[in-house]
């Protein structure tokens, strides 16, 4: 089984099919941090189940009990089905409404979840079919956004679960990370396996986690690595853990309690860092913590230090804090920023191979309009360019912006993207909707749908390799302007809103499900106008193929 696993895994790398392969990043924002006073918090790379549905609040009889399922992130089961029963647990009498897809995200409350897969030590992993842990994180965060309001009520919830049902890794058997908001606060929760053997009621607890809050001054990132460090249970405003949060570590022999030293979680339980996760932490920390001593410099002198492995430092995991107080506050377009980044002027900057600069017939070089931070498997291959991890990569995510001071349901905005997010445009989606357009709604991976935005948003994606250079300004031109457009809309809406739920509540809600179904129609047009602009401007006829 061990060898069947490892087969899999070294496939899945191999052949990129890395959307669900610890590849999700997390920023969190406390609203002391951020520049308007929300509370953010973002998650990339969610997976494959990129379908939007409004899950409505239903009350239950007492008594009832709850499915559990796994395939919750099965992009190919129906929109309606959630996947394979694996187990139930006792049914409240009332639900919450929320946002479904293959990670949810967000409830009408304004509570928020982000996830990142993380590393866990091999002798934690367990086999599904072996064990009787049923808890995946994707089913704790709708048990969470259907019975919760406060991040902390979350994180009670999803911690009571996993502690009394298990927690049962669906990512390539790894731990994960979540970061849990609200308007008011984000707490931090890492969660590990407590490897094969466990059954439910034998007195332990289902899983090794720990959790801590983010200073409400600071910001933090998750880069599929553990960020935890010391715990202080004494802290309890602060820091929370399971029973068996440092007995598993000394029982293994992870940890010495006469060593003198002080019990380090992220040591305890975390693997020795890997460079695609060190590497985003170096670009949020090089930005607003650039204080940190020893922060390694790996800006690009020359394209040949792409592939100079004498000048890429592998720094300790330690030299990163669990969070800043950033230099400058951070804003939802900053955040969009660095999930839309892919290492542009560092030697992880794949657009700069030597390989894109080409002869220029005047005796000199120059840089080939083909070069693209994306480089397709079979690019590389051809031009023999080592991959790096961007932020940026494709599948869905999403900026959850938390206000305190408005109704939750125009305070919660969803921002959400599709395909690879820097292409793209991002919705903005109110709490209070009432139904995803249909649009966010469809999406068939193996079957081309004009119907589907992200169908849309891939093509243009696709044509941008005839040029990659020219067309991205094409594209980045069009998805700023349409931001933009929806930044200033919101700002001049929200009073208005605010006026009409107070007024005539059913009418507001209906005003705001039209409203995000006019904004996704914009962006689909728009770029449904790209894929013409770009396959009439850079068509192989004009790039030297049937004449000079």
């Amino acid at each position: 089984m061990k060898k069947l696993k490892l087969i899999l895994l070294i496939a899945i790398l191999a052949f990129g099919f890395t959307n669900q392969t610890r590849a999700c990043t997390i920023i969190a924002v406390g609203k002391k941090a951020s520049k308007d006073g929300s509370v953010i918090v973002s998650h990339t790379d969610c997976g494959d189940n990129s379908r939007f549905k409004v899950m409505h609040g239903r009350k239950f009889p007492k008594g009832s009990m709850a499915p559990v399922y796994w395939g919750l992130q099965d992009v190919r089961q129906p929109l309606d089905s959630m996947g394979k029963i694996i187990g139930y647990i006792p049914q409240v009498e009332q639900t919450y409404t929320y946002i479904r897809s293959a990670y949810s995200h967000i409830n009408e409350y304004q509570l928020a979840i982000g996830e990142s897969t993380m590393s866990q030590r091999e002798e934690l992993k367990i086999v599904r079919e072996e064990s009787k842990q049923i808890i995946t994180i994707e089913q704790a965060q709708i048990f969470a956004l259907e019975r919760c309001k406060t991040a902390r009520e979350a994180l009670e919830l999803i911690t009571h679960l996993l502690d009394t049902y298990g927690f049962l890794p669906s990512c390539v058997d790894e731990s994960e990370c979540l970061a849990i908001a609200d308007p008011n606060e984000v707490w931090i929760l890492e969660v590990f396996s407590v490897g094969p053997g466990w059954v439910p009621g034998n007195g332990k607890p289902g899983a090794i986690w720990a959790a801590q809050r983010l200073p409400d001054d600071n910001a933090t990132l998750i880069a599929n690595w553990s960020i935890i460090k010391e715990i202080n249970l004494k802290d309890k405003d602060n820091f929370r853990a399971s029973s068996n949060y440092k007995s598993v570590a000394i029982e293994r022999g992870w940890y010495n309690p006469d060593s003198g030293k002080p019990f380090i979680w992220q040591d305890a339980y975390a693997p020795i860092p890997r460079e695609w996760a060190t590497s985003r932490l170096w670009m949020f920390y090089s930005k607003y913590a650039p204080e940190i001593k020893d922060m390694p410099d790996r800006n690009l002198k020359s394209p040949f230090d792409t592939q100079n492995p004498y000048i890429q430092y592998v720094e300790p995991l330690s030299l990163y804090p669990f969070s800043c107080k950033p230099v400058e506050k951070i804003s939802v377009q900053d955040v969009m920023a660095m999930q839309r980044y892919t290492f542009e002027g560092t030697i992880y900057d794949m657009s700069k191979h030597p390989a894109y600069f080409v002869p220029d017939g005047k005796g000199g070089m120059k840089y080939s309009n083909m070069a693209t931070p994306f480089p397709t498997r079979n690019m590389r291959e051809l031009l023999g360019i080592t991959w790096r991890r961007n932020v940026a990569r494709g599948g869905y995510g999403m900026v959850a912006q938390l206000r305190s001071w408005l109704p939750d349901e125009i305070g919660g905005i969803y921002w959400v993207y599709l395909d690879n997010q820097a292409v793209g445009p991002y919705l903005p989606i109110y709490c209070g909707i009432q139904q995803i357009p249909d649009s966010y709604a469809t999406f068939d991976p193996d079957q081309f749908d004009d119907a589907s935005a992200k169908w849309t948003y891939d093509e243009v994606d696709n044509l941008l390799y005839l040029n990659w250079q020219e067309g991205f300004k094409l594209v980045k031109a069009e998805q700023s302007a349409l931001e933009s457009a929806f930044f200033d809309e919101i700002q001049k809406e929200e009073a208005e809103l605010q006026s009409l739920l107070k007024s005539n509540h059913n009418q507001a809600l209906k005003q705001i499900s039209e409203k995000v179904a006019n904004r996704a129609q914009q962006n689909v047009d728009a770029y449904r106008k790209l894929r013409k602009t770009l396959i009439t401007k850079f068509t192989n006829n004009r790039q030297g193929i049937n004449f000079q």
